[in-house]
């Protein structure tokens, strides 16, 4: 949870200001942001189906090390890039050793949970990098008000990636040998397609963050007029997630998973209409508090869902496959949000993220608890 908790926060410290950072630097377009900044998610999304056939193949510990040290060393890149095309080269690159890192650590992690905890216990250490998303985008958007120093969030990126690498070296696997995956090549072995339902599924609800995620900051000045808030937005994110958590876990552990995915959707659903159709101040705090309890609710859900669904030789192809999705949504809802923004307006754009957040629902409602009940061993 620690190693987790390090890698999430390193990341999210700078993506709600990269917007920001790209548009004072470099001058870059609001559509220019949106492409440069879904390079990672582009690079996330080749790599992970590899990464999840590489956990699944190799000494994880081994794994888990080579990748968290290569993705903690991209954050100096950062601070050498000096041109857009360079910044944009380094951050689709950093993409692959993240994506890789996220499906190797959540596999380690289920690997040293004994079976009769594992939903509770995926519930709990999904907590440490939903409480890192939404909390190092207030640490960063601090630091940024009274410095205006992009330089100073760089390297305490490159500090938390670091702390994490430490944590990394700490863990310790359980002994046992590694069996080499002998079946014939087939796409099964980098995305798992029996769970299609439950990864398409991840695509709407990520897409929705992918959007809020990343212009957040911007919206927040251009329609709101203000400059603080974002951080007081997360806050109020990270403290919905932490009490879904704790009031969800206790569902996930008696097998309640699609009821606990239901009511995170709900919860959801009413935190980005609030933001989207009724755009005033306590509207734009509440929505927070909203996506936070229905985030907490959802995602361990699904993510216990889809390990439900696989073999036990096939947890990091599993959770390859729910990140990949993941990937793919926050990309597509990066380069469409800033296109949305860049003809119509922010306002739009975030319209248009309730509205795939609804069609989320009505997928789940109809097809995909109804799919899982039928699929799970």
């Amino acid at each position: 949870m620690s190693a987790n908790f390090s890698l999430f926060f390193a990341f999210y410290l700078l993506t709600p200001l990269l917007p920001l950072y790209l548009s004072e630097h470099f001058h870059a377009g609001k559509d220019l942001i949106g492409l440069v900044l879904s390079g990672y998610t582009i690079a996330a999304l080749l790599f992970r189906p590899f990464s999840g056939y590489i956990v699944d193949s190799f000494d994880r510990k081994k794994v888990l090390i080579i990748c968290f040290l290569i993705y903690s060393l991209f954050f100096a890149s950062y601070l050498l890039a000096s041109s857009l095309l360079l910044f944009a080269i380094v951050r689709t690159l950093h993409g692959a050793p993240f994506g890789a890192s996220t499906v190797v650590n959540s596999t380690v992690a289920i690997d040293v949970l004994p079976s009769s905890r594992r939903n509770e216990g995926i519930g709990f250490y999904g907590l440490s990098n939903n409480i890192a998303t939404a909390i190092a985008p207030t640490v960063g958007v601090f630091v940024y008000r009274y410095t205006h120093n992009f330089d100073i969030l760089f390297f305490m990126a490159l500090f938390f990636a670091f702390l994490g690498l430490f944590f990394s070296y700490r863990v310790k696997l359980p002994k046992k040998e590694t069996v080499r995956n002998t079946s014939k090549i087939s796409l099964d072995r980098f995305f798992m397609t029996k769970a299609w339902f439950l990864a398409l599924n991840m695509i709407f609800f990520s897409f929705c963050y992918g959007v809020l995620s990343n212009y957040l900051a911007i919206y927040s000045k251009e329609r709101l007029n203000m400059t603080a808030g974002t951080g007081t937005y997360f806050m109020l994110l990270s403290l919905g997630l932490i009490l879904s958590r704790l009031q969800g876990n206790k569902a996930l552990k008696e097998g309640k998973l699609t009821q606990n995915a239901f009511i995170g959707i709900i919860f959801s659903c009413f935190g980005y209409g609030f933001f989207a159709f009724f755009p005033s101040v306590w509207d734009y705090y509440l929505s927070a508090l909203l996506i936070g309890l229905g985030n907490g609710h959802m995602y361990p859900a699904f993510q216990n869902m889809i390990i439900n669904i696989a073999n036990h030789n096939e947890r990091g192809t599993a959770n390859s496959t729910l990140l990949t999705s993941w990937d793919i949504g926050v990309g597509l809802g990066i380069v469409a949000g800033g296109f949305v923004a860049e003809h119509s307006g922010y306002y739009q754009a975030f319209f248009t993220v309730a509205l795939v957040h609804i069609a989320g629902f009505l997928f789940y409602a109809f097809l995909t608890q109804k799919l899982f009940i039928k699929h799970r061993k």
